[in-house]
């Protein structure tokens, strides 16, 4: 085993292989990268309050106070410990396992391929490219997930999540008062999805076309829907939005006691790509293509505003689709 007590910033590099990867921090910054490297390398760049203790072996890297142990984690609340901080950065191998647990610092994890578990008490983690199964358990620290390929669990009393263009094949969240906005690619196979909230918003973008059993209801809550094909029922107290978007083959459930529920609709994969139309009408000026961009857009603006109408009927007058879109995107 080897070993190293961090007292100051320092750099450290490993010539072991590294398989999995633990770091347990207080306060600050916890950067974690994949490399196609075999090997790991690990920047100290801050540091306050009691050294850190780096061990490597048989393929486990560690980088964490000797006082925060793994089990137990989300009940250490000994604020006297509190008075530290460090911002770590290390590049793992993309398929080594990555365990971090943080209290009250940020956590950023990107392009892993291997399983991703992240703790932590406060502090707000952020994942990007992470192809692995992640789960991520937070009493108030917020998830944003950008392009997420693996299955996502999130577990939190009061943090918030954000998943913007997963494609992973299950995504599956609890919280009693945290808000939840999941956009879902076009391009990922059929998801199961399941939310489940107290009194947290809840809105879903789904691909269009779209391929689920839908099932979303709210005890005390609004509802809104931006697909024709699906049910919106009752009007006093509990609602639902019920049915099938395509054959079904993936499945979709929401529920919350007290928050809205929205389900907004991603534009046709052929419409996305607005910013390529300028381009012919400058090769082709006398060709008149302005015209036929021109068409397309008000197509476009035209969809949204029907999609508007039914989402405003459906929410009481209220325009929730709005207010969420801009979250969204």
């Amino acid at each position: 085993m080897s070993e190293w007590s961090v007292t100051e910033p320092k750099k450290l590099s490993f010539d072991g292989p590294v398989q999995t990867l633990h770091v347990r921090i207080v306060n600050g910054t916890v950067n974690v990268v994949g490399t196609d490297e075999g090997s790991a390398r690990l920047e100290v760049s801050e540091l306050e309050g009691p050294p850190l203790q780096v061990t490597q072996e048989d393929g486990t890297l560690t980088v964490a106070y000797e006082d925060l142990p793994w089990k137990g984690f989300l009940k250490w609340l000994d604020r006297k410990g509190w008075r530290r901080a460090a911002v770590v950065s290390l590049a793992v191998p993309t398929g080594a396992h990555v365990e971090l647990g943080v209290v009250g610092a940020a956590a950023v994890v990107s392009g892993m391929d291997g399983r991703v578990q992240v703790r932590g008490v406060t502090g707000d983690t952020t994942l990007v490219r992470v192809a692995g199964p992640v789960r991520v358990e937070t009493v108030s620290g917020n998830l944003e997930a950008q392009a997420v390929t693996g299955d996502l669990r999130f577990n939190s009393v009061s943090g918030d999540l954000t998943v913007v263009e997963g494609s992973g094949s299950s995504v599956r969240a609890e919280s009693v008062s945290g808000s939840m906005i999941v956009d879902l690619d076009a391009a990922g196979a059929p998801t199961d999805v399941q939310l489940s909230n107290v009194s947290g918003e809840i809105a879903i973008r789904l691909p269009h076309p779209a391929d689920a059993e839908v099932e979303a209801n709210t005890a005390s809550g609004s509802v809104s829907s931006a697909f024709e094909d699906l049910r919106v029922s009752g009007q006093w107290g509990a609602k639902k939005i019920t049915g099938r978007l395509g054959a079904g083959n993936g499945r979709l459930k929401a529920m919350t006691v007290s928050g809205s529920i929205a389900l907004l609709r991603r534009p046709p994969a052929e419409d996305e790509p607005y910013e390529d139309a300028p381009k012919p009408r400058d090769e082709t000026p006398s060709t008149g293509p302005d015209s036929t961009a021109g068409g397309t857009t008000g197509d476009t603006e035209s969809d949204n505003t029907a999609s508007d109408t039914a989402s405003d009927g459906a929410a009481e007058g209220r325009p929730a689709d709005t207010a969420t879109d801009k979250k969204v995107l």
